[in-house]
């Protein structure tokens, strides 16, 4: 219920610059209040502590880019298409909010062994996603028969991920949808014929 109300989308916003800007350990729950334009107390009404500030953040951001990647397959004949359209909008979603790829890409990463067991609970959807795109395409003969899946699944998101954290590394000095394609080229051809 509290999730559908503007000032909880208002503190996970605020969140994400927050803890973008000055690292998840700096982020006081106080900056993360100011920056939503709201009061200390009603982040308290919201989330339980900074850790499920962060949680909660991942889930929201992680539950829309599952959304936002179905709708741009959805229609999309092919398997490889599919898998395209998943490069893409990983890569555009996060060019088009910075703090978002630093949040994801480094903060997260930061987190006690706890912290990285939940936000690894959140990625099931999207790792469910990749499979299926896999499966789809051992079915119609796109990628290889004997493909591992659950090997392959791994692998391009362990890809798609480390190219990200590699242009948040570097500042964002090169525009990383042009890299959608030559990644998309590397994945299909280590799971085709």
């Amino acid at each position: 219920m509290k999730k559908n109300r503007p000032k909880y989308r208002q503190i996970i916003d605020a969140a994400v610059i927050v803890i973008a800007e000055n690292g998840y350990h700096q982020a006081q729950v106080s900056k993360i209040a100011r920056q939503a334009g709201v009061a200390d107390g009603t982040i308290y009404l919201y989330f339980k502590n900074k850790e499920d500030i962060l949680i909660s953040l991942f889930q929201e951001k992680m539950g829309f880019f599952v959304e936002k990647i179905e709708e741009n397959i959805a229609g999309k004949p092919e398997a490889t298409e599919k898998l395209l359209m998943l490069v893409k909008t990983h890569f555009k979603m996060l060019s088009e909010d910075h703090h978002l790829g630093i949040v994801t890409q480094l903060e997260l990463r930061q987190s006690n062994k706890e912290l990285r067991l939940k936000i690894n609970e959140v990625l099931k959807g999207y790792l469910y996603l990749i499979e299926q795109i896999l499966e789809e395409g051992k079915r119609s003969g796109e990628f290889h028969s004997s493909l591992d899946v659950r090997l392959a699944k791994q692998m391009i998101f362990g890809t798609i991920d480390e190219t990200v954290t590699t242009w948040v590394m570097n500042d964002r000095k090169y525009d990383l949808v042009s890299l959608a394609e030559p990644v998309h080229q590397l994945l299909i051809n280590g799971c085709g014929q």
